[in-house]
């Protein structure tokens, strides 16, 4: 299978896109790869798969490979001579902004480029937190209780201690704290208001228990990952997280009933039906008194969450070749045409 892995972009999650892509890299051997690069500029950049490597983008040695630009249908690198058109089905493994927020599917639907990755509205929901919150309610699924803070108003948070302060559009756990007495709010949304101006506040569960499942829609079934369950103390904090990107080894299944499965299963396809068809997803559960509760959506989860699938390259060559077709309407200038002949022009 021919595929191109986009990464980089100018997001804070920028150096792990670029883990994410370098793990995929060794996960995908078997395919015929190529890697596009996005810096922090939105220049993009062909890379040779021997320089994947985390110096080549650490000290600039990308920006001497080839340039590239986006057209009808494909990523076209221009030489004086000559013009190469990279037409795969691109992976948008970019995390965060850019990759996350819809920027990216905004530009490829423009251009009709083939992705993999979540199409614009559900970016919307998945990005900000608090859209997510607002998805759930509309298609009846549970969620933790939550408050919202923005920037430059004062604070008036009713959740009792502990609770937990993380920015509403970030990932990877950044900016995120466990506030558990008055003493550490302030220094807590100092932190996580340096990302973000609008904050999400939740109560800290006590024994919650998490569970990670995966999955995606292809040939009209809808495929499960195994379930997880994260090894962590309070939670999973950034460094942990960003090491946890470069996971490509398959984990166990998690020691979970049939029944339990089963209501996570329900759960995420009540997510993901009608709005994430063409990606590979992961949702963060919660299950806190006998109640599964939707705590987060990853659109683009690191390393596509290749160690939770049995067989992930069968997977991915599974859901490329079912992405949703956008049909453009035919232009025909009747209405134009029908004007101009009332007025005999």
């Amino acid at each position: 299978m021919k595929l191109t892995i986009l990464f980089g972009g100018a997001s804070f999650e920028h150096e792990i896109s670029i883990v994410s892509a370098i793990t995929l890299k060794e996960k995908l051997a078997g395919f015929d790869l190529k890697f596009v690069f996005c810096d922090s500029d939105h220049t993009f950049y062909l890379i040779e798969p021997a320089k994947m490597k985390a110096v080549t983008f650490s000290k600039g040695a990308y920006k001497k490979m080839p340039l590239l630009t986006l057209a009808q249908g494909s990523f076209v690198q221009k030489s004086m001579f000559s013009k190469i058109q990279h037409n795969n089905i691109v992976l948008n493994l970019i995390h965060g902004a850019d990759g996350e927020d819809g920027t990216i599917a905004a530009l490829f639907d423009f251009y009709s480029v083939k992705y993999i990755g979540p199409r614009v509205d559900a970016c919307i929901f998945s990005y900000d937190k608090r859209y997510t919150k607002y998805l759930c309610e509309a298609i009846g699924v549970k969620y933790v209780k939550y408050e919202i803070i923005h920037k430059n108003e004062h604070c008036n948070i009713t959740i009792p201690y502990p609770f937990i302060v993380k920015p509403a559009s970030l990932g990877s756990s950044i900016g995120v704290s466990v506030v558990k007495d008055e003493s550490e709010l302030d220094y807590a949304l100092d932190v996580a208001f340096e990302f973000d101006d609008t904050l999400i506040v939740e109560p800290f569960l006590e024994g919650v228990k998490e569970y990670n499942l995966a999955g995606y829609y292809a040939n009209g079934t809808m495929h499960y990952s195994i379930v997880e369950e994260p090894k962590k103390e309070e939670f999973l904090d950034f460094e942990k997280k960003y090491m946890d990107f470069s996971r490509s080894e398959q984990v166990l299944q998690a020691d979970v009933s049939e029944e339990l499965t089963l209501r996570l299963k329900t759960n995420f396809e009540k997510v993901y039906q009608g709005l994430f068809e063409g990606a590979l997803i992961r949702c963060d559960f919660f299950v806190f008194n006998n109640e599964v509760l939707l705590n987060e959506i990853n659109p683009i989860p690191g390393s596509m969450a290749n160690y939770l699938f049995e067989d992930f390259t069968a997977s991915l060559e599974e859901l490329a070749s079912s992405l949703p077709h956008s049909k453009r309407p035919k232009v025909t200038y009747d209405y134009i045409h029908s004007i101009s002949q009332a007025k005999g022009k």
